[in-house]
């Protein structure tokens, strides 16, 4: 997910349309992943299974397209960096989904847009844009409703509830922050890049780690049971064809890498967590989320 670098304006209905595919795959991506989890797959052994999958599939597109591996020195440098932030963001937020009713996890995630204005202030000394400060608040304050963090939907208290949820919610913010670090060097450090061959380096780099994570913890923790290899299956060829979609199809339909739209991934995951695994949260929780995914769309699609 990222911010648009297109305005919605400029979007044809195949476009938008394929967007919200790719959105629900993403979303039913995250679903799948709790059904490994639940089933005995570890974090570190969804996120390998993904990530080289992924990683496949996307160096066959640059073989197909014939895409020249041409690397800058800055791009050596930055490479690495970008990869080891994404594994860790990774490995962060399937922690948190593992842990946090699905679409709250991707809820909290999707505080990267503030994440992302503050390293570019820290790392690069950018301000931040007057529509980031004017959003911040209000996305704040509909992650605070969609978390309950006094307590009040879950009906335990605020130190019953954060005892819950403390640890999944620790895991969504650290995978925001590190993707957000990771958007800034991208922007600033791999101008020039195909993003087929950075997509592409990114994810081997992530399946590595992940499977350092897995030697680490004793080696792949596979499924116990059916459920949890169709959960298996379900995340990588989901997460492995919204990405080819997204290099393929979406450059063809004038969309340039991702768009706002797709924020709209946290609400799928909500229906599809509620359809598929009976997750279910309060009214005002849900109407915290859709505060977030107004503000994360409003960020994306207006411009200045």
């Amino acid at each position: 997910m990222a911010c648009a670098t297109a305005p919605a304006a400029a979007l044809s209905r195949a476009a938008f349309a394929t967007l919200l595919l790719v959105a629900l795959m993403m979303g039913a991506n995250h679903v799948a992943a709790r059904l490994a989890f639940d089933n005995g797959v570890s974090v570190a052994t969804a996120v390998a299974f993904r990530s080289g999958t992924t990683a496949l599939v996307v160096g066959l597109i640059l073989l197909v397209y014939r895409v020249p591996v041409r690397l800058q020195a800055r791009h050596r440098k930055a490479l690495p960096a970008i990869g080891v932030l994404v594994g860790v963001q990774s490995l962060c937020l399937y922690a948190s989904v593992a842990r946090l009713p699905v679409a709250l996890a991707l809820l909290a995630f999707n505080t990267y847009p503030l994440w992302t204005a503050l390293w570019a202030r820290v790392v690069y000394g950018q301000r931040p844009q007057p529509r980031v400060l004017r959003a911040m608040p209000v996305m704040l304050l509909g992650l605070a409703l969609a978390l309950d963090v006094f307590g009040a939907a879950s009906g335990i208290g605020a130190s019953g509830h954060w005892a819950q949820i403390g640890v999944g919610v620790a895991f969504a913010l650290a995978a925001a922050a590190t993707f957000g670090l990771a958007l800034v060097i991208t922007q600033h450090e791999t101008a020039g890049l195909d993003g087929r061959l950075r997509t592409a380096t990114t994810m081997a780099m992530v399946g590595v780690m992940a499977l350092i994570a897995c030697g680490v913890q004793g080696g792949l923790a596979l499924p116990l049971a059916p459920m949890g290899w169709w959960g298996l299956f379900g995340l990588t060829v989901l997460y492995g064809t919204a990405f080819t979609i997204m290099f393929t199809v979406l450059p063809k339909l004038g969309v340039v890498g991702n768009s706002a739209i797709m924020n709209i991934e946290p609400i799928f995951a909500l229906v599809l967590a509620w359809a598929i695994l009976g997750q279910s949260i309060a009214a005002v929780q849900v109407a915290g989320g859709l505060l977030v995914v107004a503000t994360v769309m409003w960020l994306g699609l207006r411009k200045g």
